[in-house]
């Protein structure tokens, strides 16, 4: 059942399963909670209150936000921790990855541990030589390029064809799904905000995180070319002992719906330690 929290006149969607110690889900540009449409039950069967949440402008939250930022997303996941009752662990995929870098910064009393997958939490530099040699990282970038600055929906379907290398099962359901939501009016012009808002406020903030971070990305994302260096520099922004990598074999940009049951089995021992039992 779709459950609303009203921020500033504005809803943010989400719904709640099982019971236990509160996990919030947050999904990246583009998409919705639906992403999580394996690791939510999942998470649910071994003991977990998961809040999985459409963040501002996307799947069933309202549009008409005054901002797209890391830091407005962030503000949005720590309201939502507050009315569910924290504390919990934040999930957070690409730019939401760096928005739960900034939520456990600012909000250390309800954020007790966060799991990035695939983030954007630092401030991007062309890299050019990277693009020149690796063809999936050029690919990526041209498609993403297009939808930044021309709102195309057939490169945004280009590029997750890229961002998923292997599909699950219910790809063209779920690419279905994507295709209708983005024509909503308004929805598209959500995701080029979203695509031009800089990683930087994420950043600024790694050094104030006091919780323990766990980085998880896929060796064929084509966001970079190297997606194992650029979770080694979030790491290394850090506290030195907050952050520790796991880097999927063949995964993409969306580790937990193209390998949910990598990122489960990364995940639990995670929770375990940094959201412990009543």
């Amino acid at each position: 059942m779709t459950e609303y929290l009203t921020i500033d006149g504005n809803t943010i969607a989400y719904d709640v399963l099982g019971d236990g110690p509160l996990v919030v889900l947050a999904h990246g540009i583009g998409d919705s909670r639906h992403s999580y449409r394996f690791l939510a039950p999942a998470l649910a069967a071994k003991g977990y209150r998961v809040a999985n949440v459409d963040i501002r402008g996307c799947g069933d939250s309202s549009l008409g936000w005054d901002g797209y930022s890391r830091t407005d997303i962030a503000g949005d996941l720590v309201a939502v921790v507050r009315h569910l009752g924290g504390p919990a662990v934040l999930i957070g995929q690409s730019i939401s990855g760096g928005a739960a870098t900034i939520a456990a910064a600012t909000a250390p009393d309800v954020i007790t541990g966060v799991v990035e997958l695939a983030p954007f939490t630092r401030a991007q530099s062309v890299d050019l030589g990277g693009l020149l040699r690796v063809k999936r990282f050029r690919s990526g970038y041209t498609q993403i390029a297009k939808v930044m600055f021309g709102g195309s929906l057939a490169s945004w379907k280009k590029y997750l064809d890229l961002a998923m290398p292997v599909k699950p099962a219910d790809w063209h359901t779920e690419l279905a799904r994507i295709e209708s939501k983005l024509s909503e009016p308004g929805r598209m012009k959500v995701l080029q905000a979203m695509c031009k808002a800089s990683p930087a406020d994420a950043g600024a903030q790694l050094a104030n995180v006091t919780c323990p971070v766990l980085v998880v990305v896929g060796s064929l994302d084509p966001d970079w070319a190297d997606p194992s260096a650029e979770a080694r520099r979030v790491i290394a922004d850090l506290p030195r002992g907050r952050g520790e990598l796991a880097v999927i074999e063949g995964a993409g940009h969306y580790p937990h719906a193209q390998t949910p049951d990598e990122v489960l089995a990364l995940a639990l021992p995670f929770l375990a330690e940094n959201l412990p039992r009543a």
